[in-house]
């Protein structure tokens, strides 16, 4: 028989103070880097207004079409027009959690593996990962949150819908699951960067499927509720958290498994960059 070898009570408390420094050091790293993205956005700020009234602009025309497809038909699968714009509101604010943070990852293929940049990335004694999501920010994409609270609190605000303290909790959980499901697809997207060399990337293809979770699944057929459910999951992000928060019912309810689906995600994303920069090779000269 084998029997385990109990951790010390010193080891245990070395690696607590070891994470804790790790987490110290990376808290201060990211307050840096975007204290200095936020100076050079200062500097440009004819640029960044453009840039923010150009990126409302196009989350307007998102919501008019919702409202002029609600003017011709009162009820979409069932669900009432504040219904869907809370639903709608709801996925603006991972959406924009992701452009916020993780924008970087779409040009990936293009600015950091053709272009060479991502051997200086290696150099650095930091997390390569850490360093590519927050190089740059688009603090722009602020709007997108904030134009997604305001949808929820209006439409849910039209349907009498009571917001104790622990639904609120429940929400702001549901939307970090959801920020973490856009975030980790994406960086598997990023991955086949790779191995496939292309200034493109496969990106665009499932950048519209977005679109697709911010309306009830079921007015799609079996096929693409599995595609948003299991495979590209931004409606499972988004429309069983907002079923739950509406108070609705739906059948089956996939709601407790967002937060499975999101560590799933995350752990594979993780795991296929790690698989990734080990396979890297430096493009040379």
């Amino acid at each position: 028989m084998s029997s385990s070898t109990p951790i010390s009570p010193a080891r245990k408390s070395s690696r607590t103070a070891a994470i804790a420094r790790n987490f110290s050091r990376y808290s201060g790293l990211l307050y840096d880097y975007f204290i200095q993205y936020a100076k050079v956005q200062m500097g440009y700020r004819g640029d960044f207004i453009v840039s923010l009234i150009t990126a409302f602009a196009a989350t307007i025309f998102g919501l008019l079409f919702v409202i002029i497809l609600f003017q011709r038909a009162p009820k979409l699968a069932g669900w009432s027009f504040e219904e869907e714009l809370f639903l709608y509101g709801f996925s603006l604010v991972p959406y924009g959690v992701f452009n916020i943070v993780a924008s970087n990852l779409y040009n990936f293929g293009n600015d950091y593996i053709i272009e060479g940049k991502f051997d200086r990335i290696l150099l650095r004694p930091i997390s390569s990962l850490f360093q590519i999501l927050f190089e740059t920010f688009r603090l722009e994409a602020v709007q997108g949150i904030a134009t997604g609270i305001f949808c929820m609190w209006w439409a849910s605000s039209r349907l009498h819908v009571a917001w104790p303290l622990g639904k609120i909790a429940a929400l702001f959980f549901f939307e970090v699951c959801a920020s973490v499901i856009y975030v980790s697809v994406f960086l598997m997207l990023t991955c086949v960067s790779f191995w496939f060399e292309d200034r493109v990337g496969i990106h665009p293809p499932v950048w519209n499927v977005i679109n697709f979770g911010r309306y009830p699944l079921s007015i799609y057929n079996g096929a693409v509720q599995f595609v948003l459910c299991w495979i590209v999951p931004f409606g499972l992000a988004s429309f069983y958290p907002s079923v739950r928060m509406l108070g609705r019912a739906v059948a089956p309810e996939y709601a407790p498994l967002v937060p499975v689906v999101a560590a799933v995600f995350l752990a594979l994303s993780i795991s296929l960059w790690n698989f990734g920069t080990r396979y890297y090779s430096s493009t040379g000269s």
